[in-house]
This record gives structure tokens, sequence and C-alpha cells, in this order.
């Protein structure tokens, strides 16, 4: 989190918007009980594949997870090429620093570089999400035009800015 300096690292076998999505359902769960006076989380995304702007069924994952948190969100996605100004670019390149050349071969490995690397002077929470996850998952025509009725996309910079509003809990 940038403004706390914390820094939780999730890994998994296989990279997916679904994976994104376990994610912050995992990260919510294991933090929320300190930021129960939060309302609104803004992601400062890296445009990746699996979690772009137009990837559908990361924006569906997204507005099942506002709603489900209650929490809004606020994706703001770097352009392209402008990873130099994301400061989980930073991260990755003390983590990198930290595996040195290790070989990856096993979680064992991983976890033991993960957990001993500094990140603002401290250690990062590490999890590990151990589920199987499909790629190329696209959610139909149809319902896609349901979720971007969801999406608050900026005037000026559509693929960039979206804020997905949760729904209220039910019986209210």
């Amino acid at each position: 989190m940038i403004g706390t300096g914390l820094l939780s690292l999730i890994f998994g076998d296989s990279e997916t918007s679904d994976f994104w999505g376990d994610c912050f359902y995992s990260w919510w769960l294991d933090v929320r009980a300190k930021y129960r006076n939060i309302s609104r989380l803004v992601i400062y995304m890296d445009n990746g594949p699996n979690n772009s702007g137009n990837r559908t069924q990361f924006l569906k994952r997204m507005i099942d997870f506002a709603d489900w948190s209650g929490l809004e969100l606020h994706l703001i996605y770097y352009p392209p090429y402008h990873s130099k100004y994301n400061p989980i670019e930073r991260c990755w390149s003390s983590l990198q620093q930290k595996w040195g050349g290790t070989l990856l071969t096993c979680w064992d490995v991983v976890w033991d570089c993960a957990t001993r690397m500094l990140w603002k002077s401290r250690h990062p929470d590490v999890y590990r999400l151990r589920g199987k996850y499909a790629k190329g998952v696209i959610v139909p025509k149809t319902e896609m035009q349901e979720i971007e009725k969801r999406l608050k996309r900026s005037a000026s910079l559509p693929k960039y800015d979206i804020i997905i509003t949760p729904k209220p809990p039910r019986g209210r």
C-alpha cells in the first residue's frame, strides 16, 4: 500500500485474471480489520495482459470484489512503457536483488527469498494461492454489456481510469 509502505506479495502457479481476482480477495481478508474505516481503494495497475482495463474477466472479478467488499475501486493504469513511474517496479527490483541469481526451483526457495527482502525497511507479507486457473477466460458480450454499465470510465482516459462502485448490500 503506497500510503503505508506495506507490501504483500502473492504468488501462484499461473497469472490470470481469476488469479488477480483471488489475490484481491485474499489480501482484503488479511488486512480489512486494520482498514475497516476505509470505503475506497485506489489501485495503481501496470496494464498487463491479465489485468488491463479492457480484460473482460478481470473487470468482472473487480466488480464482484467491489460488491463483496463494499469498497469503491478506483483503477488507475500506467500507460504502456511507463513502468519507471510505477512503485511496484522498484519492489520487483528489490526482490530480484534478493533472489540474486538463485534458481527458483521450489516454493520453499521463493518463500525464503521473498520473506527476507526488505521494502521500505520492512519485510513483506508473503502468500501463496494454490488454485488452478484457466487461461483465456472471456466474458460473453451480452454479460459484458451489463458489466460496462457498472464501470465509470474517464471521458479523457477511458482505458486508464475506471471507477467501480459497489452495489448496496441487500436489505437497504
